[in-house]
């Protein structure tokens, strides 16, 4: 468990130091085709930090309107709560609020910007369809996100993909009204500025797939790192991994769900891609590798 998760930590930290490397080239491409030069990097981060602060005090809220998600008391779901309070005991953590989506399907997802601020959101169908083990798996894996600060980290990586895809915005924008053109020209020099050109074309057309793959492995490992947390958290892998093969197995859809909030969930919500490429551009890693890796625990 502490191999599974030191891997998917440093992968993580990997993928963002090269989210941000993006940025800088893109920044870098758009001050040589403008008048900016390297002060180009200024204002992307500046519009970064404001969308970033944003993101930060209204995700939460915006995801529980959007799933329609409820606040539950105790005495509503005494269950539900015993088992919350005990793992953020375990985990060291004050205990999240609960809320529940009044929706067969079962899954569950984490919110908020912080510990302190942080709910837990469950399905009627996961109270329903999961045993006493099962759900605690669910749940241990949900206060990891929440420990990990795993809603920051993904905040983080949508705000840089909405950076990447406005830097790329500017760069096109520069060089199709021909300002940038002549002035990356005349600033490198003959066909050194013509070669500076292309590759900056080239970095603003394919940098916002690239920025969106690496988002998507972002969410992905931090799945991974949740789920290791997790059985950290109960001790017994076991009862994640059952939990995983029933909520795979499970047809059901869930109606709340949508792209903008899939990546939160437990289990991707959507309709599962198919094949290896298709997996490029998932939410979530394959449920049987995350099964597998729970059971070498």
């Amino acid at each position: 468990m502490y191999e599974q998760i030191s891997s998917n930590k440093r992968k993580s930290v990997f993928l963002i130091l090269f989210f941000v490397a993006l940025i800088f080239a893109l920044a870098y491409f758009f001050g040589q085709m403008t008048e900016l030069g390297s002060y180009a990097v200024i204002p992307a981060f500046v519009i970064a930090i404001l969308m970033t602060i944003g993101s930060y005090y209204a995700s939460d809220k915006i995801v529980l309107a959007v799933s329609r998600a409820r606040p539950v008391t105790k005495n509503e779901y005494p269950y539900l709560y015993n088992v919350v309070e005990g793992l953020a005991i375990a985990a060291g953590l004050p205990k999240p609020r609960c809320y529940i989506i009044d929706d067969t399907a079962p899954n569950a997802f984490a919110s908020g910007r912080n510990p302190k601020n942080s709910v837990i959101v469950v399905t009627k169908g996961l109270l329903q369809k999961l045993n006493r083990a099962e759900l605690e798996g669910v749940i241990a894996h949900e206060m990891s996100h929440i420990k990990n600060y795993d809603v920051l980290v993904q905040t983080l990586a949508v705000v840089m993909v909405g950076v990447v895809v406005l830097l790329s915005d500017w760069i096109m924008r520069s060089f199709f009204w021909g300002g940038g053109r002549r002035r990356s020209s005349d600033r490198q020099g003959g066909n050194a500025g013509n070669i500076l050109i292309v590759v900056g074309l080239v970095l603003a057309v394919l940098a916002p797939i690239i920025a969106q793959l690496l988002k998507l492995a972002v969410s992905r490992k931090r799945e991974y790192l949740a789920d290791a947390n997790g059985a950290l958290l109960t001790r017994y892998p076991p009862g994640l991994a059952s939990a995983l093969k029933k909520l795979s197995a499970d047809k059901e859809p869930l109606e709340v769900a949508n792209k903008a909030t899939a990546h939160l969930y437990i289990v991707n919500p959507l309709k599962d891609l198919k094949g290896q490429m298709n997996t490029l551009f998932s939410t979530h890693p394959p449920i049987q590798k995350r099964i597998e890796a729970l059971e070498n625990m």
